[in-house]
């Protein structure tokens, strides 16, 4: 088990993750529900061309593996702010903390909670199942609460170990899901 009293269990996982959990885990995070929400259906209405942002970062994924992310771990930088700090200082440091949290709270977090609490309200049909219906979108915004405390349960008990494993398991699920729908929607128009 991952002691995260340090940064390197935390961050790191203790440098205790094996290749494929790693690569998994990198793969997954290019991917979320605004992928597999958005843009199938954006790519459903407009063409193939709105992925092309999401094929080309595969470029940026196998640079940061091959040759970024060896030296950061020798170096035993374990973030971005991290290294910030070390290059110029410790204001930069903050103001970059700053700049990313309020990014991803602002602009990114609200897509991912609001797509997925709709994928999780169709797969499981959560207003037949709690009987909710209400116009106002109580059961959406009880949804989307949910999936956001059980995230953040998860991410800040488990740090990265229990993330990158995850990740690998849902990249799994997503390979073989991918698939099956290639294969039904193939079947579909002969």
């Amino acid at each position: 088990m991952t002691t995260h009293r340090h940064s390197t269990g935390y961050f790191l996982a203790g440098r205790s993750l094996t290749f494929p959990i790693i690569a998994g885990s990198l793969l997954m995070t290019n991917l979320s529900t605004e992928q597999m929400v958005g843009l199938n259906g954006a790519a459903f209405t407009d063409g193939l061309s709105v992925m092309a942002w999401e094929v080309v970062a595969v470029v940026s994924l196998v640079a940061m593996a091959m040759f970024f992310l060896p030296r950061f771990l020798k170096s035993g930088i374990t973030t971005l702010p991290e290294l910030l700090a070390l290059r110029f200082d410790r204001t930069t440091q903050l103001l970059a903390n700053l700049i990313f949290m309020l990014a991803y709270a602002i602009i990114l977090l609200p897509s991912i909670l609001y797509s997925g609490a709709l994928g999780l309200m169709g797969v499981l049909d959560l207003h037949a199942l709690t009987g909710i219906d209400s116009p106002d979108g109580l059961l959406l915004t009880g949804t989307v609460i949910a999936v956001g405390i059980a995230g953040a349960i998860y991410a800040l008990f488990g740090g990265l170990r229990s993330i990158a494993i995850s990740d690998t398991l849902n990249g799994i699920g997503l390979l073989i899901g991918g698939m099956i729908i290639v294969y039904y929607g193939l079947d579909a128009d002969q």
